[in-house]
């Protein structure tokens, strides 16, 4: 019997999974690392830390499992760069999604280049979150590691270095660097050029699952794998959770609950204009050959549930500890069944899409003496699936129609909650029985690759279904009548001055 290994090096930590030939786990292993923040606005990992984890996964996963690994593939975050120096040496830390200090980098390109000309190019609005103005950060304040790196690397490719093949970067991967032409598939020399950087110096782009290269005996017998260990192009986080999470045609889309909440929808050709420009949704290549795929998402998420149980949720938290109970599932037993009264601007952080604000603060509005402290975390949580639902309204008028969704991610543990985001949503929301969606559709990636069988045919094997919310039409009706409230509650609280950022 033959195993796959998915490798997913994630901001805080990383995992490998093995699975065997129907899907089902077999071993796993997990490192967490630090994200370093030492001057505002900065948010680094250590390469070579990270790296080290990596490998110390996949060797304990490995090891852990009696069935030979056939094949791995990576995912990844997307964004961050690594310099490498001309021995093959790490030379800095790496620049995460979060770090904020290229917006200037942002408005001096975008000024001399052109944002719309960009876009059209990239699929991506621009953000100080990308590779690109990470790299112009890179090249006007730190000249002597911009001169000493031979190679930049994503961490998809960064690993696979370490592993002693000559790196790819999946089509996924390099479009989160707004370097790579979505529609040709190439790094774009227009881009480069502007940017004084040699196309040489980043790894060879390919599309998900093609074979990368074998790993060399030597490394392989170090982790524990055969002498014949495929490594197959693997992407971005985002759209390999949502193959692992079941999502091979249009129309569908993943939904990930946890600290962010994010939806990534599939779709059959690239779909750009105005209007996905306008409200910072992105178009690149999805992990299904040919396909493509949005993300939007909202930064505050799952990190809402969290303020409430700190600040409200003392007796849960007391309560949980007496029993060994979840004190979210508590806090979520005690939801109302009917819609709140209440209408909440989630943005107790800088918001996702649609408006990519830093400058805006979230609010609740309704409040009365009847109000209850379960009522202002519903009132919380619908705050959340509105703004979803904002997005996807714009998705759909844009021609990227999604019907349903796959939850994953903590909350899709949690039924009420999500019978509450179907509500609001007005879509039905599927849970699947997957625990690590990426690594599952990485290691599917790698299968397929190995078998020749398709990606569609093993995720459908391997993806099963546990549960399916479908919307409640009564509260549907209400939300129908809430959200034309919604779309003007941002507008109008951007001109109140309290409404501003700290």
């Amino acid at each position: 019997m033959m195993s796959y290994l998915g490798l997913d090096a994630g901001t805080t930590g990383c995992k490998a999974v093995v699975f065997d030939e129907c899907g089902k786990a077999l071993s796993s292993a997990y490192r967490e690392y630090p994200v370093i923040s030492d001057r505002e606005g900065w948010a680094e990992i250590d390469s070579q830390l990270v790296s080290d984890s990596c490998l110390d996964v996949i060797r304990e996963a490995a090891r852990a499992c009696s069935d030979p690994i056939r094949a791995m593939s990576i995912t990844c975050q997307g964004e961050a760069f690594t310099p490498i120096g001309a021995s093959g040496e790490i030379l800095g830390n790496a620049m995460v999604s979060s770090d904020s200090r290229a917006a200037d980098a942002v408005k001096r390109f975008g000024r001399e280049f052109g944002l719309k000309r960009l876009y059209e190019i990239t699929g991506h609005t621009a953000h100080p979150m990308f590779t690109l103005f990470k790299l112009l950060w890179l090249r006007d304040n730190r000249p002597e590691i911009w001169a000493a790196a031979r190679r930049f690397f994503c961490f998809e490719d960064l690993i696979q270095h370490r592993l002693g093949i000559e790196p790819s970067i999946s089509w996924p991967l390099a479009g989160r660097t707004m370097m790579f032409d979505v529609r040709s598939h190439r790094w774009d020399a227009q881009i480069l050029a502007a940017m004084g950087l040699d196309e040489t110096k980043l790894a060879n782009p390919k599309p998900p699952g093609e074979v990368v290269g074998v790993i060399p005996s030597k490394i392989a017998d170090d982790l524990g794998l055969t002498d014949h260990t495929i490594v197959v192009s693997g992407g971005h986080d985002q759209p390999c959770a949502a193959l692992g999470a079941g999502v091979t045609t249009s129309g569908r889309g993943m939904y990930a609950t946890g600290t962010v909440e994010c939806i990534c929808a599939a779709f059959a050709q690239p779909v750009l204009g105005a209007g996905l420009f306008d409200s910072n949704l992105c178009t690149y290549d999805y992990t299904v050959a040919g396909m493509y795929a949005t993300i939007a998402f909202s930064l505050t998420g799952g990190n809402l549930l969290k303020w409430f149980r700190d600040e409200w949720g003392q007796q849960e938290v007391e309560q949980a500890r007496r029993t060994g109970a979840d004190p979210y599932d508590l806090l979520l037993a005690g939801l109302p069944n009917t819609p709140s009264n209440l209408l909440a601007l989630p943005y107790f952080t800088p918001s996702g899409t649609p408006y990519f604000d830093t400058d805006i603060s979230g609010a609740i509005l309704g409040l009365r003496l009847t109000t209850s402290r379960s009522e202002v975390l519903r009132g919380l949580l619908e705050g959340v699936a509105l703004e979803m639902r904002l997005n996807l309204d714009i998705m759909n008028r844009c021609g990227i129609g999604v019907e349903e969704l796959i939850a994953v991610g903590g909350g899709a543990k949690n039924r009420k909650w999500t019978q509450l985001k179907a509500d609001v949503l007005n879509r039905p929301i599927t849970t699947v029985e997957v625990t690590e969606a990426g690594c599952l559709g990485v290691a599917a990636l790698a299968r397929a690759a190995d078998t020749g069988e398709s990606v569609e045919s093993i995720v459908k094997k391997w993806v099963q279904v546990t549960d399916v919310a479908n919307p409640d039409p009564e509260n549907a009706a209400v939300y129908e009548r809430r959200f034309a409230e919604y779309v003007e509650l941002y507008p109008a609280l951007k001109k109140l001055s309290f409404g501003g950022g700290e």
